[in-house]
């Protein structure tokens, strides 16, 4: 796992759109097509952006699934992770090969079903992840399952977790955030074969020190990202900022 300190969340983003962009275009290279896993939230801006700006992408030849999202919301709900993708994302370059965005609004077992016999058949290539204040990767709360192989599960969000969305302003009260989400688990994102994961902002300084520093454990859940070969950690100086090995 390499850790890049990067002086603003602006530029934070941008080296790691532009390492992003260098894994589509060499696995494209490689295999002729490749699949990839989006995050969305305020720690993904910057870095869609310069995926965005990359004219040498071919697109046509990604194929993407993305982490999470809220159970009992529609895509038209600010708060949606599928909105988000589709605005700030879809919407911006050329069409995918595929696009296979999780629906919170039907049964979300059959829909967990349906993701997971999908990513099955697509090893993931490439995984752009964030790391919650409460520690989380994608929704998986502390204390985070380790343990099951499923692709796709139904989660229960803690009460940190519900005060972060409704902080970041998704939500209009802090009763409008759903308590249960569809999450990437932590087996499955541990499975791409390269993991960038972007944290920007002094809110999210504590849980980086507790996932890098502390042991790896799941109260702490994206510290087992240290047990990633192939793992780039992006950082700004706010967040890094209770980090011993940076002062």
């Amino acid at each position: 796992m390499d850790i890049i300190v990067n002086k603003t969340a602006a530029e934070m983003g941008r080296v790691a759109g532009l390492k992003t962009a260098e894994l589509i275009k060499r696995a494209i290279k490689k295999k002729g097509s490749t699949n990839i896993i989006l995050a969305t939230g305020t720690s993904q801006f910057e870095t869609l952006k310069q995926l965005i700006i990359d004219k040498d992408i071919d697109w046509s030849k990604v194929i993407m699934f993305h982490l999470d999202e809220y159970i009992g919301i529609s895509d038209q709900h600010p708060a949606s992770f599928r909105k988000y993708l589709k605005e700030r994302f879809l919407a911006e370059v050329k069409p995918l090969a595929a696009a296979h965005l999780i629906n919170g609004e039907g049964d979300a077992s059959k829909e967990c079903e349906r993701l997971n016999k999908l990513i099955f058949q697509h090893p993931i290539d490439v995984a752009l992840v964030g790391i919650g204040e409460n520690g989380h990767l994608a929704f998986n709360d502390p204390p985070a399952d380790f343990n099951t192989t499923v692709p796709y599960i139904v989660v229960d969000l803690d009460n940190k977790c519900v005060m972060q969305q409704y902080g970041e302003g998704w939500f209009k009260t802090i009763d409008e955030v759903p308590r249960k989400a569809i999450s990437m688990s932590i087996r499955q994102i541990m499975k791409s074969a390269h993991i960038i994961c972007s944290v920007p902002d002094q809110r999210k300084a504590e849980a980086v020190k507790n996932c890098l520093e502390l042991p790896i454990n799941n109260m702490f859940p994206a510290s087992i990202l240290r047990d990633h070969n192939h793992c780039d950690i992006y950082l700004d100086e706010a967040s890094a900022s209770l980090l011993t090995v940076h002062q």
